[in-house]
């Protein structure tokens, strides 16, 4: 299962990671955000430590999202070193999102 991360203890979480961290950005009711999550549980269990994968409620946290200027869901958002590096494309599919990480 994908862990939530929030305003409050997102610079913990994320930003003092030792990994990169791969963040969705999501709400209940959207259905694409849903179904992207069941993608990332897979993706998750294929890479093991070598990615962290949260999500992050935008209905709930406003500060970390409006940083980023996160404005269509779902958004996936790579973090390195504390670093926001990228967006991530490919939404949908984890063999997509996959190639855009940095992996191997």
């Amino acid at each position: 299962m994908i862990a939530d991360v929030t305003d409050r203890d997102f610079a913990r979480v994320v930003e003092q990671a030792r990994i990169p961290v791969l963040v969705e950005f999501w709400q209940p009711s959207c259905g694409h955000c849903v179904a992207l999550l069941s993608q990332l549980e897979q993706l998750q269990q294929e890479v093991g430590q070598a990615l962290m994968i949260v999500k992050m409620n935008v209905q709930e946290n406003f500060q970390i999202p409006a940083e980023l200027d996160i404005s269509s869901l779902p958004t996936l958002a790579l973090f390195e070193r504390g670093l926001f590096v990228r967006f991530i494309g490919g939404i949908g599919k984890k063999e997509e999102i996959r190639k855009q990480l940095p992996l191997d």
